[in-house]
């Protein structure tokens, strides 16, 4: 056994309420916009999906994907070229065709590849704030969880929900990493895997700092610790909604060879100990 399957393989003693979320196997798996770059990330990330479809043929992946690099702010100038200021909900119906535009061509890709998949819109997600809502949405219905038991991979948009009234709302800038935490909880998944540009947590940024230690593993606290210093990897919201259910977080990159991180409510030593499930790669 390697390091990195180390990290996630547990004892078969672990009690299935506390580390096994689900008797299912569904993982959400976030791919940032920092991942999807250009038109030939798109087909690198459904290539990424087969090889982790084969490897781990069992689970169910729902795929939450953000707008392509730089998208958001585009569209955000060109509102603001037209009118100062827009309207919340002008400018949410922008941002969503963004979103939209990454399932669709996502699940292209997928179905180029023969992967049983499907894309679902903001509505069909299922992503929604309640008329008292805090500013955090949750999943309603059942109608993701029944699309995942006839298809191995489902795309849908992150950084999105709706209202009451049935109109898009976004969950507020940078928004995808806790619209998938949200996901992974209302679907009871095993874990939330975010795909980054960079294999997890480091203790000096790595685009800087090419001999940077990588951390195999680390607790929320440690996490929010780093994101108030200035390391927000993972979105400090998306960490706390996680850290409240003890939802695993995976950070990973699409580089099967490279390590990842593990974030959760356990201490670093009993983290390497604990986990069961294998997160695809095949270093």
């Amino acid at each position: 056994m390697n390091g990195a399957e180390a990290v996630l393989r547990a004892s078969e003693k672990a009690s299935v309420s506390e580390f096994d979320r689900s008797t299912g196997k569904i993982v959400v798996l976030k791919v940032g916009g920092s991942v999807l770059t250009g038109v030939r990330a798109f087909r690198r990330t459904a290539i990424f999906l087969k090889h982790r479809r084969g490897f781990s043929p069992n689970e169910k992946l729902a795929v939450v994907v953000s707008a392509q690099k730089l998208a958001t702010d585009t569209l955000e100038r060109r509102a603001r070229g037209i009118l100062r200021n827009p309207s919340v909900r002008a400018l949410d119906l922008l941002w969503s065709t963004a979103e939209l535009r990454s399932v669709a061509l996502l699940t292209l890709h997928l179905e180029a590849l023969k992967v049983s998949s499907v894309g679902l819109n903001v509505q069909e997600t299922g992503l929604r704030f309640s008329a008292d809502h805090d500013g955090r949405p949750a999943l309603m219905g059942h109608y993701l969880e029944s699309v995942l038991s006839k298809h191995d991979v489902v795309v849908v948009p992150g950084f999105l929900a709706t209202r009451p009234d049935g109109a898009i709302a976004s969950v507020g800038r940078g928004g995808s990493d806790l619209s998938a935490v949200l996901l992974a909880i209302g679907l009871q998944a095993s874990r939330c895997e975010l795909v980054k540009d960079v294999p997890g947590y480091f203790e000096e940024d790595p685009r800087e700092n090419a001999r940077a230690r990588h951390i195999p593993s680390l607790t929320f606290d440690d996490a929010l610790r780093m994101a108030h210093s200035g390391c927000e990897l993972v979105q400090t919201r998306a960490l706390r909604t996680a850290a409240e259910v003890n939802l695993p977080l995976v950070i990973r990159s699409m580089d099967e060879k490279t390590p990842f991180s593990v974030v959760s409510g356990l201490s670093k030593h009993d983290s390497g100990r604990i986990y069961s499930e294998h997160v695809g790669t095949r270093a």
